[in-house]
């Protein structure tokens, strides 16, 4: 099987990693927490306590997750990772399709591999940077940074072509 769009497929695949991984990091704060839906324990305050009538399902879940080591109070933590969860996934789909768009046109591949690599550089530091510091960080600096870097770049050169392939 040939592959038209190698490079991006190598960042498709690495995004895909990076998202699972990100997902895992909130799935075991929320186990940790015991905050099953949004980012604090006052934003769910509201909700009605998944343990006064547990489903068996709720039962085994909470069963399962006592080897967890619980946490007491909120330390923000959740809500960061959930973030940086959101951003990745707000901001990484636009950035690979500029990536594909550009492979597609026969573009250099220094280009494309430069755009990937930031794309995907700048989101493991953002969300580092997010998840380990609250407020502003370097992390989270070169992480928007490479990202808003990838979007310039990648939108200005799909208008360039897409102009010039209108207009021919």
């Amino acid at each position: 099987m040939t592959n038209p769009i190698p490079i991006s497929t190598l960042f498709i695949g690495l995004s895909g990693f990076i998202a699972f991984a990100l997902s895992y990091i909130v799935v075991m704060e929320r186990m940790s927490t015991r905050v099953w839906h949004g980012g604090s324990q006052e934003e769910v305050a509201t909700q009605p306590n998944y343990l006064d009538k547990p489903s068996k399902w709720a039962a085994f879940v909470e069963n399962y997750t006592q080897s967890v080591a619980t946490k007491t109070s909120d330390d923000g933590v959740l809500q960061r990772k959930v973030r940086a969860f959101g951003n990745f996934t707000e901001y990484v789909p636009l950035g690979l399709l500029f990536l594909m768009a550009l492979e597609l046109m026969k573009l250099p591949t220094l280009l494309i591999w430069l755009l990937g690599s930031a794309l995907i550089i700048g989101r493991i530091t953002h969300a580092w940077g997010l998840m380990t510091t609250y407020g502003p960080s370097p992390g989270r600096a070169v992480g928007f940074f490479l990202t808003w870097f990838v979007y310039l770049v990648g939108a200005g050169v799909c208008v360039y072509y897409g102009v010039v392939g209108v207009l021919s």
